[in-house]
């Protein structure tokens, strides 16, 4: 399992709980306002954990963190995730994993063997911005296949196993109020939805995006509350 990066403790990343967070390398898509390039680009400069030193922090914390959450990057890329996570669990660690919805093969195995406890899938934009959003139309694609992320937005909408959210990360340049309609009609009725406004950083993949403003974020949130009431401004 490639991992990148380890947050110590963290009561962001995981709802209600005192958490670490572990960063797995590697991503299928290039959001050109996403803030981990290296963990995306996979940057020579980053030294991979070993699972040992994972394991023995773990081991360490347990008497002060509950839960775990792994992000990325994608995690779901790695096909010995589970494996991950069936040794965290056994250490007594509830589990979070983000995903953007791109391998709902993955996500099913997860949910049906009792992996994960929470879920939050990246909602990156409406339908028809998707390839823009995620940095596939420099390929010349103006669409993109959603049918994976699709599968996906309806596992966890028919699912009552673990509580989950989706989760849009809202950019000037990016999105509008039409966009926001659109995606709360495809995700309505979702147990909760988070719109977190972009944070310009050094590590950003493209720089030049900017941040909403405050009444825009608003009135993104007022126009999806119809469809999800449990929708919220996160940060």
């Amino acid at each position: 399992m490639l991992i990148l990066g380890l947050t110590k403790t963290t009561l962001l990343d995981y709802p209600e709980h005192v958490a670490t967070t572990l960063f797995t390398g590697g991503c299928n898509f290039r959001c050109p306002y996403c803030h981990n390039r290296a963990l995306i680009l996979q940057d020579s400069t980053m030294q991979p954990l070993s699972e040992d030193e994972v394991f023995s922090f773990l081991l360490r914390r347990q008497h002060v963190l509950s839960g775990v959450c792994i992000t990325g990057g994608e995690p779901t890329l790695h096909p010995d995730l589970p494996d991950l996570i069936q040794r965290i669990r056994a250490l007594g660690y509830l589990v979070k994993l983000d995903t953007n919805g791109t391998n709902p093969q993955m996500l099913r195995t997860l949910l049906q063997d009792g992996l994960i406890d929470y879920c939050a899938m990246d909602i990156k934009n409406a339908p028809e911005k998707y390839a823009m959003t995620v940095g596939s139309h420099g390929n010349g694609e103006a669409l993109l296949d959603l049918s994976a992320v699709e599968e996906s937005v309806q596992t966890l909408l028919c699912q009552h196993k673990i509580p989950y959210e989706f989760r849009t990360t809202v950019v000037e340049e990016l999105h509008s109020a039409a966009d926001f309609l659109a995606i709360a009609r495809w995700i309505a009725g979702a147990h909760a939805y988070y719109l977190q406004s972009f944070v310009d950083s050094t590590g950003v993949l493209t720089p030049g995006f900017h941040a909403p403003s405050a009444e825009s974020m608003q009135s993104y949130a007022d126009l999806c509350r119809p469809y999800i009431p449990n929708t919220n401004i996160r940060g």
